[in-house]
């Protein structure tokens, strides 16, 4: 029978997996859902005053997208109130992502609606008031600028980093940030930096000119040699790869080691020492703020081509220009809202969202000379990973404290759970 050995980090610990600006966030819907409630009252309110359908129409076009922030702002309140209610096995993260594919649903319906009006009024165009239109639209747009600058920040979901993928290690890929602060070590024919570089995995070392205009052309003999805390050797041959030399061998996790690198005959002694992994934008990534946002500036987006539309069809006569102002404006918002819909489905539908993570952590594991069985990773909010994962190995003294020790420098892995097998010889 073989030995399960079983755990997760940290017996008895909570299940709070709220993003890192949760309170932040839940505060700028609210503040946005007040601004956007006032406007629409003023709009509704004055419009029954002073007879405008135009106002009206604005006033009610403006309470879907404040009833739509309503659900991003009520799901903020209630995942915070329920962080630690031990019904959610997993925490109430996910309830953000539930909140924003929800809130894509109703952009499409808003797209549908716009795009529906847009049409029938290019098949059949009214008359516009344009002394009315206009100001309503400018105004709606002052107030959606207002809203897009109480959203703004480092937190509304909308940078575009990595999603895990592979970009190859390809000697122009510097700007993606993953690799290591290079050392530099010198030497008769010039000055050269030497790092870890994964941008993607699995990582290798890099061998690069460390003056610009340099190159690696005096370079003859090269190669490494990592020697680990336990005494452990290996040793990586190197390639030149486009401007630098690159290992043939990948690097095994962790990276904390002494390096020898020996060039042109001359050994340099280097120490690594193990680096943070950072969560990725994917994992990284609020949802519910993002949706809020999307629907602002959707709204914006809508206002701007309108005033354009209305301004020409004002100048030239060209009616057509209003609905076809609302055709481009209902395509750009279905457009958002199915990438916000593929986004939040696939996290609520458990889809591996870090690729990066992944790998690294079969990396950490199978560098270490054991075997991954099974190996789950997938999100529980933002900023937040889960694993599970189950390991062979033929030395009796690694439990699930081991591999929890491994892991635990993944700062985006808050939850991890381990399965031991030994083999017989392990036994």
């Amino acid at each position: 029978m073989s030995d399960f050995r079983n755990d997760a980090f940290g017996a008895g610990h909570d299940h709070i997996f709220l993003g890192a600006a949760h309170e932040q966030n839940e505060r700028r819907t609210w503040m946005v859902i007040g601004l956007c409630a006032a406007m629409m009252v003023a709009e509704i309110v004055g419009g029954s005053i002073f007879g405008s359908l135009a106002l009206i129409a604005d006033g009610l076009h403006m309470s879907t997208h404040a009833g739509a922030m309503l659900i991003a702002a009520l799901a903020y309140t209630y995942a915070r109130r329920h962080a630690s209610d031990p019904r959610f096995v997993f925490g109430t993260g996910k309830l953000g992502d539930l909140a924003g594919f929800t809130s894509a649903i109703v952009l499409a319906m808003i797209a549908l609606l716009i795009g529906y009006e847009a049409v029938t009024r290019l098949l059949a165009p009214v008359p516009i008031h344009f002394g009315e239109a206009i100001p309503i639209a400018v105004a709606g747009l002052l107030v959606n600028i207002a809203s897009v600058w109480l959203l703004s920040g480092d937190h509304h979901g909308h940078s575009h980093g990595h999603h895990g993928n592979h970009h190859g290690h390809g000697h122009d890929d510097h700007d993606h940030g993953h690799e290591e602060e290079a050392h530099k070590v010198f030497d008769q024919s010039g000055a050269f930096a030497v790092s870890i570089f994964e941008d993607g995995v699995p990582p290798v070392f890099r061998i690069a000119p460390a003056l610009a205009g340099a190159t690696l052309g005096d370079v003859t003999t090269a190669s490494i040699t990592t020697i680990r805390p336990d005494g452990t050797r290996q040793a990586f041959a190197l390639s030149m790869r486009g401007a630098c030399l690159e290992s043939v061998e990948n690097i095994p996790e962790p990276h904390e080691f002494k390096a020898i690198v020996r060039l042109n005959g001359r050994e340099h002694e280097l120490a690594f020492e193990e680096h943070d992994h950072g969560a990725s934008a994917a994992a990284a990534r609020d949802h519910n703020i993002r949706s809020t946002y999307i629907h602002v500036i959707a709204d914006a987006a809508v206002s701007v081509l309108t005033i354009v539309g209305l301004l020409l069809a004002r100048a030239f006569g060209w009616l057509w220009m209003d609905p076809l102002a609302g055709i481009i404006g209902a395509l750009v918002i279905a457009n958002w809202s199915y990438g916000l819909m593929r986004d939040t489905g696939g996290i609520l539908l458990d889809m591996r969202s870090d690729r990066r993570l992944t790998d690294n952590v079969r990396s950490a594991i199978e560098g270490s000379g054991d075997t991954i069985n099974d190996l789950h990773v997938w999100r529980l909010g933002p900023g937040h990973m889960s694993a599970v994962v189950s390991v062979t190995t033929d030395n009796p003294k690694r439990d699930s404290r081991f591999y929890h020790g491994l892991l635990r420098r993944f700062k985006d892995l808050s939850h991890v759970t381990v399965e031991v097998v030994p083999t017989a010889r392990g036994q």
